[in-house]
């Protein structure tokens, strides 16, 4: 109790968060350069006819600041908890997408009075080869203001092999701008932490409920990396979404909540 309270009153960032609905938690921790809305925005009504989902915004996404030293996964992982402590919660399942799946994973281990379940998508517990080259020249093109460039492999990394192919070069363009428009400032220093972060060794210490849901067709995160993260977890249960995205679409969030509702009622969450 005593490192609980100096938790919650030691500094940590402050998040700006969205909250809506109403019943128990659902804690979302979003991807790098992303958001609550991008990688959340299709299911949060769903979600919020009986639950109340706690979305906070790491540093440098939305009114969230971004501080002056790189981004700590310790610290990241505590105020997305406090977020909705502070908000009356005491317990709640946590939803990580992408580098949100670390967060969780690091929350969960810090906080196992708090975290009731987890669901893990598009995940890993360190970057691999894919993921790397990838952040090492997203990195690249930010620092020399490339941010087409970024935008552009963060477009044709993030789509699945299906979304691309019915893309005609306009359509690859227009979405290019609305990616520029929509980068969050945070993002290099997101992608900073990536390559800094490995949870492998936190894996064999959750203790929770956990979900992995896979989507095949992920071009940034490998399949297989999100098998490995699944596997690492005691009694972890893992679900593939065929042909899915890096973010997932309409379609593919529709079956991806449909896996995440039959989890959350098996669970009692």
């Amino acid at each position: 109790m005593a490192s609980e309270q100096a938790f919650l009153q030691a500094h940590r960032y402050q998040l700006d968060v969205d909250v809506r609905g109403d019943g128990p938690a659902l804690l979302l921790a979003h991807g790098a350069g992303g958001g609550i809305e991008g990688n959340f925005g299709l299911v949060l009504d769903d979600l919020g006819r009986d639950h109340t989902t706690i979305g906070p915004s790491y540093p440098g996404v939305g009114r969230t600041p971004l501080p002056d030293a790189p981004l700590d996964l310790d610290a990241l992982a505590d105020a997305v908890v406090a977020s909705a402590v502070d908000r009356g919660h005491e317990r709640f399942a946590v939803i990580g997408e992408s580098l949100g799946s670390a967060v969780a994973v690091r929350a969960a281990t810090r906080h196992p009075e708090r975290v009731t379940a987890l669901v893990l998508t598009a995940g890993f517990a360190a970057p691999d080869p894919v993921l790397g080259g990838a952040g090492h020249l997203l990195a690249a093109l930010g620092k020399a203001g490339e941010w087409r460039g970024v935008a552009r492999l963060a477009l044709l990394s993030c789509l699945s092999e299906r979304q691309l192919t019915a893309m005609s070069p306009a359509d690859v363009e227009a979405a290019v701008d609305g990616v520029v428009a929509a980068i969050p400032a945070g993002t290099l220093a997101h992608f900073e932490l990536i390559m800094r972060l490995d949870v492998r060794d936190d894996l064999g210490h959750v203790r929770v409920p956990t979900l992995v849901a896979v989507p095949t067709g992920d071009r940034l995160v490998l399949p297989d990396s999100q098998r490995r993260l699944a596997a690492g977890i005691p009694g972890a249960t893992m679900v593939e979404i065929p042909g899915g995205g890096h973010v997932l679409d309409e379609a593919d969030r529709a079956v991806w909540l449909g896996h995440v509702r039959r989890f959350l009622a098996e669970t009692g969450v």
